[in-house]
């Protein structure tokens, strides 16, 4: 652990004061507000999430919004048998007389939080196993995970009798947590996903900043060369892939409470493309960063289509290209770039500070010689 360390956790906790505090104080703590920018933050956990993966070990996944829309699914899936008198009703009209076996266990809560999390972060292991052992790097983990996500959203819409297929699930009952009746447009169901962000910066800055971090980016910089001193780079590979998927997998889940449905578009690839467009905007090489990213573009997304609704996407398109032409690092880039300038201006000054202290001293010594 470094100095680093310690300014990411004071910019941490900068930013869960805003988020918690400042952010429902700012909206009036308005029902319909809160809904909105909860939905945001929800999708800032799946940004971080893709930073640990790409930023950390330069593994570019594509295929996101795969384990994304496990988690919401399974969610979803605990939900929709809540509100159902025994069979969904989606299932009657495609002529499935019994409840599946697939979908029992999702009569239970705890299943369906364990599921949520373990389901996608064991086929982000699978999917990594098969790429990391064979050493495949670069635009190929792209490629493949890109085509996994096109395949496994073409099956959750073919299986209408078990998913709801193009419909998705809708009709959803709320969420009852220890007792609790889930309002997802009160102040407390706000502080609920807020608080789950918080939790997930804080694994995400710990593991970014850990002996674990450190390796991945050794492996990002250069495989051959960790692998040469003695680690098992695909291992590594491997976990953060499924830390990554777990993290998608929460944020998906999250994402179905606050909208009330789930739908195959969570896992299509434009959606998935988006991720990695908001963790760009922020700086892929900070999962605080990648978060404010997701934060910031889905504002503006929101602010843009009120503005102009014929032609935001337009508009948010240049933006894009603007900030990969000239922020390549993002925000978070930006932001290190002055700092660091700021730094040597300081160390520059003090540098002449001294040179002219000695001055003096400099010269009658000259003078006696």
């Amino acid at each position: 652990m470094n100095s680093r360390f310690f300014y990411d956790l004071i910019a941490l906790a900068l930013f869960s004061a805003v988020i918690v505090l400042g952010v429902p104080a700012l909206m009036g703590y308005d029902g319909f507000e809160l809904n909105t920018f909860a939905r945001y933050l929800s999708l800032a956990i799946v940004s971080m999430a893709l930073a640990l993966s790409w930023g950390t070990a330069g593994l570019l996944n594509l295929g996101q919004a795969a384990t994304f829309g496990m988690g919401a699914y399974a969610m979803a899936m605990h939900l929709k048998l809540r509100a159902s008198d025994g069979l969904p009703d989606f299932m009657g009209w495609n002529n499935v007389e019994k409840l599946p076996a697939v979908w029992v266990p999702f009569e239970s809560l705890s299943f369906t939080l364990l599921a949520g999390l373990l389901v996608p972060a064991a086929v982000g292991g699978l999917i990594a196993i098969f790429m990391f052992r064979a050493r495949i790097a670069g635009v190929f983990v792209a490629v493949i995970t890109l085509a996994f996500l096109v395949a496994f959203q073409l099956l959750v819409i073919e299986q209408q009798g078990l998913t709801g297929g193009q419909n998705g699930l809708t009709g959803l009952a709320p969420l009852t947590l220890f007792g609790w009746t889930v309002d997802t447009y009160s102040a407390s169901f706000y502080y609920l996903v807020a608080g789950c962000l918080t939790v997930a910066l804080a694994l995400g800055v710990y593991l970014s900043h850990s002996k674990f971090g450190l390796i991945l980016r050794a492996i990002r910089e250069d495989a051959e060369r960790t692998r040469f001193f003695g680690y098992n780079v695909a291992t590594y590979q491997t976990v953060i892939f499924c830390i990554s998927a777990a993290l998608a997998g929460w944020a998906g889940m999250l994402y179905v409470l606050v909208l009330e449905f789930a739908s195959p578009t969570y896992m299509g690839v434009s959606f998935s493309l988006a991720i990695v467009i908001w963790c760009a905007v922020g700086g892929r090489e900070s999962v605080l960063a990648a978060a404010a990213g997701a934060i910031i573009v889905n504002v503006l997304e929101g602010r843009l289509s009120d503005v102009f609704v014929e032609g935001w996407h337009m508009l948010l398109g240049i933006v894009f290209v603007l900030v990969v032409m000239f922020m390549p690092r993002g925000i978070y880039g930006v932001i290190v770039d002055v700092v660091h300038k700021i730094n040597e201006a300081r160390r520059g000054g003090r540098q002449n500070a001294a040179e002219e202290a000695l001055l003096p001293a400099t010269i009658q010594t000259n003078r006696e010689r």
